[in-house]
């Protein structure tokens, strides 16, 4: 049958964190706290978040021959991930440098690095990861034409989770395939853009789905989610939390789903679940370090 519940294909950064009490203004020079260093990307964090509810697990990406890329690799590793497909060299590490005011708001500034070598080619190598899973996931920080390729070699059976983040528009090669395309309200909008038409996320989903996937979550935040398919719009309620870092949670909750899909759930089964998935990792700080184990989920 299939090696893996999960492969994961995206993205992986070390996270470079600073906070400030404010952030500086052009050409101004502000002092800052320690640096803090994590391992974060959108792939890496759904490959820690499936493994740690019990999923086997493996990433496909790309990282540099450096100190970061030795990081996210002892980080997949320790959560149980198979990394047999992470590619290592090409580029330096993706880096993510992020200032944090007193308020929580941040400012990002990305270097793709390593992610941005992630090809197509490097994704037909791979064919034998893709065989071996049951369900396929990526985002959007990795090539557009390299999430294509990804498309191209699924397995006949395999099931494929999309997250389009950060949104852009989509082929329509690669909306067909999606079951579900998760979305939020902002990356809805992006992807709907002159067709986005109408005042709630019922709307939205609907409209998606004319586009051509096979069905869409649309994430909501505290107002929970909803799933939409051929058989009609569903409501998943939210878990009532008090957060406390709301980082990563939308991985968290893809991973979640994704995982729960493979193993034989509704949509609206696994988005609930995954909601629950998706809560926990709000009451700590941190991506990677806030995931729960499937124990913690079931406690809740």
């Amino acid at each position: 049958m299939y090696d893996y519940d999960l492969l994961v294909v995206g993205s992986a950064n070390a996270d470079l964190v600073i906070g400030v009490e404010r952030r500086p203004g052009a050409g101004e020079t502000v002092l800052g706290s320690d640096l803090a260093v994590h391992p974060g990307g959108k792939g890496a964090n759904q490959a820690v978040a499936a493994a740690r509810l019990g999923a086997r697990t493996a990433l496909l990406a790309r990282v540099g021959d450096d100190a970061y890329g030795r990081l996210l690799l002892d980080s997949q590793r320790s959560a149980g991930v198979d990394t047999v497909g992470v590619l290592v060299g090409g580029a330096p590490t993706g880096i993510a440098l992020i200032t944090v005011d007193p308020s929580g708001d941040n400012s990002i500034v990305v270097s793709p690095g390593a992610n941005g070598r992630l090809a197509p080619d490097d994704v037909s190598a791979a064919g034998s990861l893709f065989h071996a899973s049951r369900v396929v996931s990526a985002q959007l920080e990795i090539p557009l034409e390299t999430v294509v390729e990804v498309v191209r070699n699924l397995a006949p059976e395999s099931r494929f989770v999309l997250n389009p983040s950060p949104p852009r528009p989509l082929p329509q090669e690669v909306l067909a395939a999606c079951d579900p395309l998760i979305v939020n309200e902002h990356e809805a909008k992006v992807i709907l853009g002159s067709a986005a038409v109408g005042d709630g996320p019922e709307d939205w989903a609907r409209i998606l789905l004319a586009k051509g996937p096979r069905s869409v979550v649309v994430t909501l935040g505290a107002e929970g989610a909803l799933v939409a398919s051929a058989e009609g719009v569903t409501r998943v309620p939210s878990v009532k939390v008090s957060a406390v870092d709301t980082t990563g949670a939308g991985d968290a909750f893809t991973a979640a789903l994704a995982f729960r899909l493979g193993a034989g759930e509704s949509l609206a089964e696994a988005a609930t679940y995954a909601a629950r998935v998706g809560a926990a990792t709000v009451t700590k700080e941190g991506a990677q370090a806030s995931f729960p184990t499937a124990a913690e989920v079931a406690a809740r």
